[in-house]
């Protein structure tokens, strides 16, 4: 057990662990030297230990036995103990230590993987339970392109750190409380005197609804009073009140299920009403903290090096996303006892998010350090652009409903399918799952390829293409391979137990160091919240086993035992690629 204990971790830990024993062994005075590991250049091996420069540089006036830093390099070669990872190390340049892996031990992990299941190859975070507040749409408005994105990369970056044995809260923060409820409660009112018996149907579309009270509002004065009457009403939890708002809330809620179900996504709904009774004492706190200052009858918190202050509350005493969001932290921190709070929006609110954190810290909330746990982060993205570089609309200038974008996206790969003959060859729920996985993995795989910071353009065609890096193709690349196996008309979980994987020919050893580098991937993209690692991972995946494939001969060769276990650590890594993305993956095309 102690043995396997050693061999946890991604690829980079596990090197690492072997250079920090060496690091003792050669600087024994030196303890907070960690280890620097980086993938290097192919000509000169896999991995790069680059301690050597930065200690010379900290240890030369200390009278050490060294010379300068590649006598330390050299130490540091020489002192790495003894292990079954590594092949060889040569040193480079200025102390540069070059390690070369045994293919024999990338062989034996990729086999060890296949039997024990690709869990084993979690990365491990320094963190338990973190909280991922993604989506958050509005009630009573649609879901547009905007929450697409924020529902996309919330949901990878969730699957992302469960995967890496991180207990996630997913969050869905509505806006379900407001100002705005006064207008519509009392348009219902108005408009459907009968209203605690009527249909879903009767009010029809709540975006017509809610732009139809707030034309009301804006021309109507008796309306108005009315409707600001509402809010008071409401806020006191008058219960005829009460019980318009909770039912404007669940119409809402089910066109939203309606999106989450096409995209298998998973959220817990803790919208700003579930927060709002807890803002005065979480006000108070901060209050006594003293941060809270008076300002032209506001009530506010003055941030420095900002302009403008964070008002909590307003001029007429009513709470907003400020109050709301700094209890939601409080509670998040006290009660859910979260150690990272991720927050995935669009970047025109970085500066939102900015003043509120550096409120939370002042406050002693979090720690002045932003590399110390418990710790905030606000993902931001870019905008969703048409192909006229303007935001994403429809001809009408609306913005785009995301459910028939959804439905847009199936219906077209369903015409392709069609077309290449699979309505004769496949069953209709087949030809409708596969249209589903690969129409809505076109879209989420589209927008999670790019760095989440640009603007990305909505394109069809181009995420619909079964060449380059798309979803399409990377589906098809998984379908092909599940058919050498199966063409094979070898039992491969018969083989995982008795067959051995060999390196020999170097598209092979290739392949199988990419394979190994997954957790480590994994860990990148989850520290930086970047999913685009993973996408560009998967892609070379791709590339490789197209190169592989190419070059060495499968089904019916003497090496084919190997060569399909490969192919199934191959399919294996890409079908958890698709998990974590998102996609569904495809076995048949």
């Amino acid at each position: 057990m102690a043995a396997d204990e050693e061999n946890t971790g991604s690829l980079k830990q596990q090197l690492a662990k072997l250079f920090e024993a060496s690091l003792r062994a050669t600087v024994p005075e030196e303890l907070d030297v960690e280890p620097l590991i980086a993938a290097c250049n192919p000509r000169f091996g896999d991995y790069q230990c680059n301690n050597a420069m930065s200690l010379w540089t900290k240890i030369k006036g200390k009278g050490t036995e060294f010379t300068g830093p590649q006598p330390i390099g050299r130490a540091i070669m020489k002192n790495l103990p003894a292990s079954e990872m590594i092949e060889s190390c040569t040193i480079a340049g200025p102390g540069f230590v070059n390690v070369v892996l045994s293919k024999q031990w990338i062989a034996k992990s990729i086999q060890k993987m296949l039997i024990d299941g690709i869990q084993t190859w979690a990365p491990k975070l320094p963190v338990k339970r973190a909280v991922v507040d993604f989506s958050s749409p509005n009630i009573a408005k649609e879901m547009h392109v905007g929450h697409l994105r924020s529902t996309i990369i919330g949901d990878t970056l969730a699957r992302m750190l469960e995967f890496s044995n991180v207990e996630v809260l997913r969050r869905n923060h509505v806006g379900d409380w407001g100002t705005q409820f006064g207008m519509l409660i009392e348009y219902l009112f108005e408009r459907f005197p009968d209203w605690e018996v009527i249909s879903d149907q009767a009010i029809g579309d709540l975006e017509a609804f809610y732009k139809a009270s707030k034309q009301r509002f804006d021309t109507d004065p008796g309306f108005k009073e009315r409707a600001q009457q509402a809010v008071v009403s409401l806020q006191g939890g008058e219960e005829k009140y009460r019980k318009a708002w909770a039912q404007i809330c669940e119409i809402s809620r089910r066109g939203y299920e309606r999106v989450y179900q096409r995209l298998g996504v998973q959220l817990e709904e803790k919208g700003e009403s579930f927060y709002n009774p807890y803002i005065p004492e979480a006000l108070e706190a901060l209050s006594n903290a003293g941060l809270i200052e008076e300002s032209e009858g506001a009530r506010v918190i003055f941030i420095e090096g900002k302009n403008i202050p964070l008002i909590v509350v307003k001029k007429d005493g009513g709470y907003n996303y400020a109050s709301t969001d700094l209890t939601a932290l409080r509670y998040r921190l006290n009660k859910e006892k979260a150690e990272w709070m991720i927050y995935v929006t669009d970047v025109g609110q970085r500066e939102h998010f900015e003043m509120f954190f550096t409120a939370a810290k002042r406050a002693g909330w979090l720690p002045a350090d932003d590399n110390m746990y418990p710790k905030v982060s606000h993902v931001g993205f870019g905008l969703v652009l048409g192909e006229d570089g303007k935001r994403f609309r429809t001809r009408s200038t609306e913005v785009v409903k995301l459910v028939d974008l959804l439905d847009e996206a199936k219906s077209r790969c369903k015409a392709a399918l069609i077309e290449r003959g699979k309505a004769d060859e496949w069953t209709g729920e087949e030809l409708e799952k596969t249209a589903e996985a690969v129409g809505y993995g076109a879209v989420k795989y589209a927008d999670l390829k790019n760095n989440r910071l640009t603007n990305y353009t909505f394109n069809f065609d181009q995420m619909l293409n079964d060449k380059g890096n798309t979803a399409v193709y990377l589906l098809y690349a998984h379908a092909r391979i599940c058919s050498i196996i199966r063409k094979s008309g070898k039992d491969i979980e018969e083989l995982k137990k008795t067959g051995k994987i060999e390196l020999a020919h170097p598209d092979e050893r290739a392949l199988g160091l990419h394979l190994l580098q997954f957790a480590e991937i994994v860990e990148e993209a989850c520290t930086n919240l970047l999913p685009n690692v993973l996408c560009e991972y998967l892609y070379n995946l791709s590339e490789y086993f197209t190169k592989f494939y190419s070059n060495c001969q499968v089904v019916g060769s003497a090496e084919e035992t190997s060569r399909l276990l490969l192919c199934e650590a191959t399919a294996v890594v890409m079908r958890k690629c698709f998990n974590l993305l998102g996609l569904v993956p495809v076995y048949r095309i």
